[in-house]
C-alpha cells in the first residue's frame, strides 16, 4: 500500500514541475493587428481603432505580449496607449510603415500622433512612423497662422522603456519626446526631416531620468536633441546630427520656478554643417533653475556655426526678457577632444549671466578652425580653466 501511495506522490509531484516548466517556457502571445482590422491598403483606410484594440488585449494580459505590425502601410490618424498593464513586458514590432495623415487640421486639438501614457516594460522595435508634415510647415513658413501641429511619438510618465531600429520621418513638430519617465533606452534610430521644417526636434527629453540615447542619426530643422528642464543621468553617445540646430540643454530658465539638468554626457557625437554643436541655453529672465555636472566629450565639428556655445540671453522675439539676467546657474562644464572645423570666426562662445557667472567651465584638448586659422573665442562672464591644448584666444 505504501508502495502505490509514494508512487502516486511521485506522480503528482512529475506533473506539478513539468506544470511549472511549461509556464515558465511558454511563448509569449503574439497580436497581429490585421488580426483585428488594421487595413495594409498603402494607408487608405484609418486603422487607429485595430491599433488600439491590440493593445487593450496585450494590456490585458497576463504574460508578455507581442504587438505584430507587417510589412505595408497603415493609416493611423491617432492613437493613444494608456496603462497601466497587467503585464510589464509588451513588445512592438513593426515592419511596415504607420502614416499620419497629411491634413495637419484633422488632429489640430491634439498634442500628439502616438502617445505611451503610464506604462511600463514596452518595447518598440523596428518600422518607420511617417508624420507627413510638410503641408504644416509650408504654412508656418508662408507667415500664415497655422495650427500648432503634433508630436510623433511620445512617451510620458512611463519607465523602463526601449526604443530600437525606429525610423521617425517628416515629423508635423518634435518627432519623438519622452517627458517624466525612468530608464529609457534608445538607439539605432534614425530621424529625418527638411532643414527647413520648424520646431522638429529629433528627440526631446523632459523631467526624466536615467535615459540612454546611441548609435542614431539625427536630422532636423531644430535642435537633434533637445534637454529640458527636470532632466538627470542622462547620456548621448554616437550621433550623427546634421542638418540641425545641434545638441542642446535648453532653452532653460523659461519659468521662475524650475527644476535643473545635471549629469549629462554627450560623447563621441559629430555635427556636420549645422547650426550648433553642443549648446546650453537660457532664456535671460529669472529663475531657481541650473545646469550642472555636463560633459562633452570626443566630439567632431565639420562647417558648424556655433561649435561650442553657452547662450545666457536667450529671448525670443525680444518679448519678457530684455535687460533682465539669466537665474540659471551654470557650473561644472567640460569639453574635452573637440575637434573640427567652425562656419564662423568664433568656434568657442560664452555669454553667461552677468548675475550668476558660469562657473567650473574646462577646456581639454580644444582645437577648432575657421578657414584654415585657428578659430577665436569669445566670452562673457565665464570662469573655468584651459587643460592641454586650447586652440583659442582671450577665454582663461
Amino acid at each position: 500500500m505504501a508502495f502505490h501511495t509514494n508512487s502516486f506522490l511521485l506522480l503528482l509531484l512529475l506533473l506539478v514541475i513539468m506544470s511549472f516548466n511549461l509556464a515558465a517556457f511558454a511563448a509569449p502571445l503574439t497580436f497581429n493587428v490585421v488580426d483585428f482590422g488594421a487595413k495594409p491598403d498603402n494607408a487608405k483606410t484609418d486603422s487607429s481603432k485595430a491599433f488600439l484594440l491590440a493593445w487593450t488585449r496585450a494590456c490585458s494580459s497576463s504574460i508578455p505580449t507581442s504587438i505584430y505590425v507587417p510589412k505595408a502601410k497603415f493609416y493611423v490618424r491617432s492613437a493613444t496607449f494608456n496603462g497601466p498593464c497587467k503585464n510589464n513586458a509588451i513588445t512592438i514590432r513593426i515592419d511596415g510603415t504607420l502614416v499620419a495623415s497629411s491634413d495637419f487640421h484633422l488632429n489640430v486639438k491634439s498634442e500628439h500622433w502616438i502617445i505611451f501614457h503610464n506604462v511600463n516594460g514596452v518595447n518598440v522595435l523596428g518600422g518607420v512612423i511617417d508624420g507627413q508634415g510638410s503641408g504644416l510647415w509650408a504654412c508656418k513658413n508662408s507667415g500664415k497662422v497655422c495650427p500648432r501641429g503634433a508630436t510623433s511619438l511620445k512617451f510620458t510618465d512611463s519607465q523602463n522603456i526601449l526604443v530600437s531600429g525606429l525610423a521617425s520621418l517628416n515629423s508635423q513638430i518634435f518627432h519623438i519626446v519622452v517627458n517624466q519617465c525612468h530608464n529609457v533606452k534608445m538607439h539605432g534610430l534614425k530621424v529625418s526631416a527638411s532643414s527647413n521644417s520648424p520646431n522638429t526636434d529629433g528627440i526631446h527629453i523632459g523631467g526624466s531620468s536615467y535615459v540612454t540615447i546611441s548609435n542614431s542619426k539625427i536630422g532636423t530643422g531644430d535642435d537633434c536633441i533637445s534637454i529640458g528642464p527636470g532632466t538627470s543621468n542622462l547620456w548621448i553617445e554616437n550621433i550623427a546630427c546634421g542638418p540641425g540646430h545641434g545638441i542642446s540643454i535648453g532653452s532653460l530658465g523659461k519659468e521662475l520656478k524650475e527644476n535643473g539638468v545635471e549629469n549629462v554626457t554627450v560623447k563621441s557625437c559629430g555635427f556636420i554643417n549645422t547650426q550648433n554643436g553642443v549648446r546650453i541655453k537660457s532664456w535671460g529672465r529669472p529663475s531657481s533653475g541650473f545646469a550642472r555636472n555636463i560633459i562633452f566629450q570626443h566630439i567632431t565639428m565639420t562647417n558648424v556655426q556655433n561649435p561650442i556655445i553657452i547662450d545666457q540671453n536667450y529671448c525670443p522675439h525680444n518679448q519678457g526678457c530684455p535687460g533682465q539676467d539669466s537665474g540659471i546657474k551654470i557650473s561644472d562644464v567640460t569639453y574635452e577632444d573637440i575637434h573640427g572645423t567652425s562656419a564662423t570666426p568664433v568656434g568657442i562662445k560664452f555669454d553667461c549671466s552677468p548675475k550668476y557667472p558660469c562657473k567650473g567651465i574646462r577646456l581639454e584638448d580644444v582645437k577648432l578652425s575657421y578657414k584654415n586659422q585657428v578659430a577665436k573665442a569669445s566670452c562673457s562672464n565665464a570662469q573655468g580653466l584651459d587643460v592641454g591644448l586650447v586652440h583659442s584666444m582671450g577665454c582663461f
